[in-house]
């Protein structure tokens, strides 16, 4: 079964995406092992820097969690439909990647370290989402994937 892991920086306070997320984590599973993983977010309530040692201290937390094929999500990554974002994934499953890692950063984004781990940078939006709301965007086109894939209903 492949493995699908999403390595995310904060952690979900509202309990309505936390709701959310857990309801297509649930859903995926039936598709492939399903794991997210939260890291500490750095504590930006004294900035000096513009962010660059939160940036710096949360890729501390993030590289040792990229396994397999990573996915970065950032503003500046490539753009798909749901439909080409589910070709993506099945070209990935069919090459044989066993494990595909998305990391959605911290409120300062991604380290240029860790865009140049991944394999791929993708971007939702060149609109701004805070990270919890994006989190759940995410497990849900993973989840609209499987099912575009798998030619279920669930995709009209």
């Amino acid at each position: 079964m492949i493995k699908i892991n999403v390595v995310a920086v904060g952690k979900v306070k509202e309990k309505y995406f936390a709701e959310g997320i857990n309801e297509y984590k649930k859903r995926i599973s039936k598709y492939a092992d399903f794991t997210i993983t939260e890291l500490p977010e750095e504590n930006f309530s004294k900035i000096t820097d513009g962010g660059k040692t939160i940036i710096e201290r949360e890729t501390s937390h993030i590289l040792p969690h990229l396994k397999g094929y990573v996915i970065a999500n950032c503003i500046e990554g490539e753009k798909f439909s749901s439909e080409s974002f589910s070709r993506t994934l099945k070209g990935l499953f069919d090459r044989g990647e066993g494990v595909i890692t998305f990391v959605i950063g911290g409120s300062y984004g991604l380290s240029n370290e860790v865009k140049k781990r991944a394999n791929k940078l993708v971007s939702f939006s060149d609109m701004t989402f805070p990270h919890t709301l994006f989190r759940l965007m995410l497990t849900e086109q993973i989840y609209r994937a499987f099912n575009i894939i798998n030619n279920t209903p669930y995709h009209k």
